[in-house]
Parts: structure tokens; sequence; C-alpha cells
């Protein structure tokens, strides 16, 4: 096993593990930020696997944007309470 490989299984695993713990996840803050480190395994994941204008696209949207957009809206329906 070389050194990508074994990072591509690091980067397999992580990508697991953020998912269900996005899943499995009850609070829409909490799941937020699973996903912005989902996103950045991915984006990691994208990287390893030779694709880097994958990985950038998926690190400024999976990573930044949509976790951001998530947290507007929870705070925005939350203010409303």
């Amino acid at each position: 096993m070389t050194g990508v490989d074994f990072l591509i299984a690091v980067a397999l695993l992580w990508v697991v593990v953020a998912a269900t713990v996005a899943a499995l996840s009850r609070d829409p803050v909490r799941q937020a930020v699973t996903l912005a480190f989902l996103g950045l395994a991915l984006s990691l994941l994208f990287a390893l696997l030779q694709a880097p204008d994958v990985a950038l696209s998926q690190l400024a949207v999976g990573s930044a944007l949509t976790p951001l957009l998530i947290l507007l809206t929870v705070r925005r329906v939350r203010r409303r309470r």
C-alpha cells in the first residue's frame, strides 16, 4: 500500500464518518458544522484522485457556502420564534 493509497483510505473513512454523523444528528447547527467537515473530506479525496477543479469547487460550495447558508437560515428561523 503506497502513501497515496493510505491517504485515500483515510479520506474515505473521514467521508463515511462525517456523513453518518450528519445524517444521525438532530441539531441543524451540528449538521451544518459536520457538513463543512464532510466537504473538506470530499475535497481532499478529489485532490488525491487528481481532480483539482472538482476539489476546489467542493471546497468552496460544500465546505463554505452551503454550511454558511444553513447557519444563517437557522439563525433567522430561531429569531422569529
